[in-house]
């Protein structure tokens, strides 16, 4: 069982005002400094505990890839410190440590080796390595002939050819094709099944959501957010519609969840409301059952549209179903100050049992990144039920017709 450990983790590059200054430090033996220092990570302490799933999100810039290259050694680190315990098997950047001249067989067996896995060793596991990469003939053709797919098919093979302690991984697993990935997230599947302590980044949301126990959030370099998945995904969402008369809200709800509130606050929801067709809160529905959502919305300035969207999630935050007015032809603008809109949406509650959410978001054009006046998350949250259906798995429900012919 492997664990790691960051404590006051910071990493910082000099940086000189003119192209003589590095010489004249080093001629002054670092007696007088001519740089500055640009911090890229500043203070970064967190713990994964063995057996546990991590996700490392956010914008690009943010210091993802240097943070796990400090964990994994492959850069020293200004300040702080990194324990891990167990076998260590890392895919950061694509391919690297492969040699373009030699064959992918060759660079399978060198990999292994660096990762402690002994020739004899790799020559028993070339079998499956090759049946997982599912690159063919190339095996034994040098890596420069290779796609920047088929690397990552290689590079995610050895690596997990034996399950290691932790698994460090990058985003390299975004460039390989939807089959590859899928194969590969079922592998990282197992090996947490298994035991294995897992620390990612990615930018997939349902990756992060359906894989990770907990979030990491970056920014600037330093910890935003820390907590539940979902919550963090949630806050990253409203990051990235921030704009200079943003605000960014996180409210502790009854149930525990944190709920994420952003906008400008040209316009706000003021009420939303999740019914029967009796009219009565519907906390607790049945599987396909018809349903009203509400939503009571005030134009405080003069805007030029006004687009309504909602999303349903699961109980993992995933979305399950989302459209707005924008995609129905049913955009209000322009939208003048002092408006009051009511907004009544009918459906049918095609979901399989559980606990489920709705966001609900007031922005401009085809979506809340151009224009977001207020985006709410678990806006309304509910449980569905099955009360008269036949029994099904999944989180949706479809009626179904079956012959038998003989």
């Amino acid at each position: 069982m492997g664990s790691i450990t960051v404590h006051s983790l910071g990493k910082a590059y000099k940086q000189y005002q003119g192209r003589w200054g590095r010489l004249t430090e080093w001629l002054l033996f670092g007696a007088v400094a001519r740089h500055r220092l640009k911090w890229v990570l500043r203070d970064i302490s967190f713990s994964v505990r063995p057996g546990e799933s991590v996700g490392i999100i956010g914008i690009n810039g943010a210091g993802k890839s240097t943070l796990l290259k400090l964990i994994t050694g492959t850069t020293q680190a200004t300040v702080g410190s990194v324990q891990m315990t167990g076998r260590v098997a890392a895919l950061l950047e694509l391919g690297i440590g492969f040699h373009p001249d030699f064959t992918g067989r060759q660079n399978a067996i060198m990999a292994g080796q660096l990762l402690g896995i002994s020739t004899s060793q790799m020559n028993d596991l070339m079998p499956e390595i090759e049946s997982f990469a599912e690159i063919g003939d190339y095996i034994d053709q040098p890596v420069r002939v290779y796609s920047s797919g088929m690397q990552m098919r290689l590079a995610f093979s050895v690596a997990t050819a034996i399950r290691p302690d932790i698994l460090i991984v990058d985003e390299a697993l975004s460039v390989g094709d939807d089959y590859f990935q899928h194969k590969s997230f079922d592998r990282i599947r197992t090996f947490r099944e298994q035991g294995t302590t897992l620390l990612m980044v990615s930018h997939d949301k349902v990756a992060i959501q359906s894989i990770c126990d907990r979030a990491i959030l970056l920014n600037s370099g330093q910890i935003a957010m820390e907590g539940p998945p979902e919550a963090v995904m949630d806050y990253y969402n409203a990051m990235l519609a921030q704009r200079q008369t943003t605000a960014v809200h996180r409210i502790q709800r009854t149930d525990g969840k944190v709920q994420t509130i952003s906008g400008s606050g040209e316009a706000q929801i003021l009420d939303v409301s999740l019914l029967h067709t009796s009219g009565k809160e519907a906390d607790v529905v049945a599987v396909a059952e018809k349903l009203v959502l509400t939503v009571r919305t005030q134009v405080n300035q003069s805007i030029p549209d006004l687009v309504l969207g909602f999303m349903i999630k699961d109980r993992m935050g995933q979305p399950i179903f989302g459209t707005n007015t924008y995609y129905l032809d049913q955009v209000i603008a322009p939208a003048a100050a002092g408006g009051v809109h009511l907004f009544v949406i009918d459906f049918v509650a095609n979901l399989g049992p559980g606990s489920y959410s709705i966001a609900i978001a007031l922005h401009s054009q085809e979506n809340h990144l151009h224009k977001n006046y207020e985006w709410r998350d678990l806006a309304v949250v509910f449980n569905v039920i099955n009360v008269d259906k036949v029994n099904f798995v999944g989180s949706n429900w479809l009626p179904i017709s079956l012959k038998i012919e003989s």
